[in-house]
This record gives C-alpha cells, sequence and structure tokens, in this order.
C-alpha cells in the first residue's frame, strides 16, 4: 500500500493502557461499529516496541494523514505529537495535512469536550463517521535552560488543550501516580487539588505575553489552554477557544486559602474568569521565568508533566483539522 492510499485511511492508535486497561476491549466493540460505518481504518496498539507517539509519527511518515487516538488526553496528546514531531523534523508536510479524532476511553477525557463528541462510544463512532472538521491551534511548549533561555531548549513538547506551571503540574504528578496504581475517576483530581492547596508553597515568578510583562510576584497556578477543559471538567481557561489563533493564561496568585476555597466551585461552573484577584491575557506566546531555582516549579502538558519552569508557550502558525460535533 503505497503513501497516496494511506492517506485516506485512519490510522487507529489504541492506548491499551488507558482506562485501567480496558481499551483494548473497547476497541472491539468501536471496530465493530467503524465497519459498520464503511470506515476505513487501520489499527496500531502501544504496549510494544513503540508508544503513541512512535506510532503516529512513523505511520505519518508513511503517508497516514487521518488519526484517532483510543484513550484518554494522554492518548491524545502523545499522538499529536507524533504528528507535530514528523512535521517539524521532516519539513515535507504541515499540520494543516493532517486530521485528529478521539473516541474517549480514559478518566479525564477533557479534550473532547471542546469538540461537542460525547463520551459515549456509539456517538463518538457517529460523528467521527459524519465526517465534520474545524480547525484547531497547535501550541509548541519548549522547557527553557535558566542559564540562557535564548539556546536550544531543553525539551519540547505539543500541546493540544491545557497545560500549567506550579499547582496543576502538581496536581498532575499526584494524579498520574494514582493512575499508575490502578485508581481511576474524577475524584482523583479534585483530591489531588484540595491536598495541594492545603499543602501550597507559593513561588515567585515573571509571566510575558507577547513581549509584555503581565505579571509578577508570588503565585499558586499558572494555567494556559487552547481548550477550556482540564482536570476531569475543570476550567482554568473557561473562555478558550480551540481556533481563535490565541492561548488563554490563568494566573493564581497568592491568595488566603479561606479565599481558595470560596472560588473552588467557580472551576466547575466556568465562571472562573470572573473570579477579580486573577491575572488573565490572551496572547500568542508567554514566557514563565521564575524568580531563582527555588522558584522552578513543574510544568504540565495535556495533563503529562515535562519539566520545570522556565518555559515558553508559543502558538504555531498553523492548525490542525479535528473531528467534531456539526454544531448546526
Amino acid at each position: 500500500m503505497d503513501r497516496n492510499t494511506n492517506k485516506d485511511i485512519w490510522l487507529v492508535v489504541v492506548n491499551v493502557f488507558a482506562a485501567s486497561r480496558k481499551a483494548g476491549s473497547v476497541w472491539k466493540r468501536a471496530a465493530v461499529m467503524m465497519d459498520q460505518a464503511g470506515l476505513k481504518y487501520k489499527a496500531k496498539f502501544t504496549g510494544g516496541e513503540d508508544n503513541a507517539i512512535a506510532i503516529s509519527r512513523k505511520a505519518a511518515a508513511k503517508g497516514y494523514r487521518k488519526f484517532v487516538a483510543v484513550g484518554g488526553d494522554g492518548t491524545v496528546h502523545d499522538v499529536l505529537n507524533g504528528i507535530a514531531e514528523y512535521v517539524y523534523d521532516s519539513e515535507c508536510s504541515a499540520l494543516s495535512d493532517f486530521t485528529l479524532a478521539v473516541l474517549p476511553v480514559g478518566s479525564g477525557n477533557d479534550w473532547v469536550k471542546s469538540t461537542g463528541v460525547s463520551g459515549d462510544l456509539h456517538d463518538a463512532v457517529g460523528v467521527l463517521a459524519q465526517g465534520y472538521t474545524g480547525l484547531q491551534d497547535v501550541v509548541k511548549v519548549s522547557v527553557l535552560d535558566p542559564c540562557d533561555i535564548d539556546s536550544r531548549p531543553l525539551g519540547v513538547s505539543f500541546m493540544a488543550n491545557v497545560g500549567g506551571v506550579g499547582l496543576d503540574a502538581r496536581v498532575c504528578e499526584i494524579v498520574n501516580r494514582k493512575k499508575e496504581q490502578g485508581k481511576r475517576g474524577k475524584k482523583l483530581y479534585v483530591s489531588a487539588l484540595l491536598y495541594c492547596i492545603r499543602h501550597r508553597v507559593p513561588i515567585r515568578a515573571k509571566v510575558v505575553c507577547d513581549g509584555v510583562e503581565v505579571f509578577s510576584g508570588k503565585y499558586l497556578s499558572i494555567a494556559f489552554g487552547v481548550g477550556k477543559y482540564s482536570g476531569g471538567g475543570m476550567r482554568q481557561t473557561p473562555l478558550a477557544e480551540l481556533g481563535d489563533g490565541l492561548l488563554d493564561v490563568t494566573v493564581i496568585p497568592d491568595i488566603p486559602i479561606w479565599t481558595i476555597a470560596k472560588e473552588v466551585p467557580r472551576l466547575f461552573t466556568g465562571t472562573f474568569h470572573k473570579v477579580e484577584v486573577l491575572t488573565q491575557a490572551k496572547c500568542r506566546e508567554v514566557l514563565v521565568l521564575p524568580a531563582g531555582e527555588a522558584d522552578a516549579e513543574p510544568a504540565e502538558v495535556d495533563g503529562e508533566v515535562i519539566g520545570r519552569a522556565p518555559v515558553r508557550m508559543e502558538v504555531l502558525p498553523e492548525q490542525i483539522n479535528v473531528v467534531m460535533k456539526d454544531p448546526r
């Protein structure tokens, strides 16, 4: 099968570790539905020599341009990173040549909420068969050398949804550790959040948006997103839009614990942006610069901890196609 033929086939990446290793059995049901819908596909499974990033990158090199992630937000993140790595290393293709879809299986399933795709498997396959797509932004996140932020990044990741520095990343560290122990559910995120709030240690940093310093001082958390949802339904960037070309930034400063407790419900109601003490911005590039070595907090992207600040987030000039529910 040549490259031109592959571009019309869905490359399905099944994360066998998603949903407490239940993704494989979910995929068996989804495969029947895709057959019934007349969709052409080839399935690849993690757990062997390759992870989802490597599978997606190799498939892109073989001419596949339509990808389905079977798993949660981590699987979406990995598939996107495999595609983006291929695009920017090979320089022979563009992000806009690719289409990304998801059959949600994971515990969070936050990215898919912004696409309007249901968590119900039958409905998700129906949306895939319908074939409606929209464009969404992709963010390049670079972990910088604290001694020279303009030098080659220490690491690079590509973001599909929401990331964070500080409390966000500490929550992700706890949640990911619990997932490795086989635990699942939205309560994981809430309990981890409450734990991190109780044991918070404010640190100092500067936040620079499109070259303008918007915040300097002690903070608890910095969130940046092109999507609205993270952490099992929380909305730190509730006004974000997948394809508006901008990154939404929310800085939670060092505030008393009783104020935090009062405002936490707004994270789940979509009204967090109305909290007056927050610093908020929309931009194409963000720099988070710790005040010192002791202030170098962890950074996470789509729930995956990628290193420690300083970090730079850049909205790429090209967008990727994503399968979403037809708004009509």
